[in-house]
């Protein structure tokens, strides 16, 4: 079965088995402890486990081929995992701060805290090696959920880093009202990361354009056939997921055969696809002469006419 999943897939499978076993180490540690800062660090493992769940799904959504109703794929599906987890992130957050407000007030002694540390350091061991290897398979595969969720248990194990000294000074110092500033202090930063992923979410399904890297290995490719006389407009960049698409106007001499300008165009596409690597380009010939050819909104005014 797992031999039929795509990659990205495959490594989110990978997300949610590590997010059980931490959320599992991690409710030990606060068992043995009783540390409120501990348990904030279980309710985050919890969202990790939740949105691994959501990665998975989402990537076997947008791993879909294109059909009759989705001409373009299913690659957006992607942008709901982030929506999916920024939304638990807010959760967990508050939740940590409900837990938190009762012990800032009327503070407790902690139980074991040796045993508590040493497995929440076990745990964030485990988060860190996962991380690390989601980026660098999202990277590779240009996959949004799959960085989304790596960036998440990368943030994982720097909080947990943080309450593990700061509940350690708890124990050293007897300053019981450390243990619930830092569980607040990790809800902040949970809001913070949530807020950034709901901000991917939404650009993504607001077919966000190419970042400034990409469009300007586009332009250098263009900037190549200006020199040669072409020109281009009505230039639109977008992403959905994994996947990006290309719509450009190609401006030639109206004298041109059918066949060179089409032979332009194609060897124009090939030649961005391989700086750029896999990608749809959809390209359009107009005669350079014509003074309509270099309006930019010439596509949404002759929509307007027609109306």
């Amino acid at each position: 079965m797992l031999g039929g999943l795509g990659a990205p897939a495959r490594y989110a499978l990978l997300s949610v088995a590590a997010a059980g076993l931490t959320m599992l180490l991690k409710f030990v540690a606060w068992h043995y402890s009783g540390s409120v800062g501990l348990l904030s660090d279980a309710l985050e493992s919890l969202v990790n486990l939740g949105a691994g769940l959501a990665a998975f799904a989402s990537l076997r959504w947008a791993a879909m081929p294109p059909d009759d109703e989705h001409a373009y794929g299913h690659g957006k599906a992607e942008y709901f995992s982030s929506g999916f987890e920024g939304a638990l992130i807010f959760i967990a957050a508050l939740g940590i701060c409900y837990a938190a407000l009762p012990r800032l007030l009327h503070p407790q002694p902690l139980q074991q805290p040796g045993i508590g540390l040493a497995i929440s350091v076990l745990a964030s061991l485990v988060n860190l090696v996962v991380a690390r290897l989601l980026l660098q398979v999202g990277r590779r595969h240009r996959s949004p959920a799959l960085i989304a969720d790596g960036r998440h248990l990368m943030s994982d194990v720097w909080t947990t880093a943080g309450i593990v000294v700061a509940v350690a000074l708890v124990a050293l110092t007897g300053w019981l009202v450390l243990d619930a500033l830092v569980a607040i202090a990790v809800a902040g930063y949970l809001l913070w990361t949530g807020y950034h992923l709901l901000g991917v979410a939404g650009r993504g399904l607001m077919d966000h354009a190419w970042p400034a890297d990409e469009r300007a290995a586009l332009d250098a490719v263009l900037d190549g056939y200006r020199q040669q006389g072409i020109d281009f407009h009505a230039i639109r960049t977008r992403t959905a997921g994994s996947r990006r698409f290309l719509t450009l106007h190609v401006l030639v001499p109206g004298a041109w055969s059918v066949q060179r300008g089409h032979d332009l165009a194609e060897a124009i596409e090939h030649e961005i696809a391989e700086r750029l690597g896999p990608l749809s380009v959809l390209t359009h010939l107009e005669p350079i002469e014509d003074p309509a050819a270099h309006d930019g909104e010439l596509l949404e005014r002759s929509a307007e006419r027609r109306g």
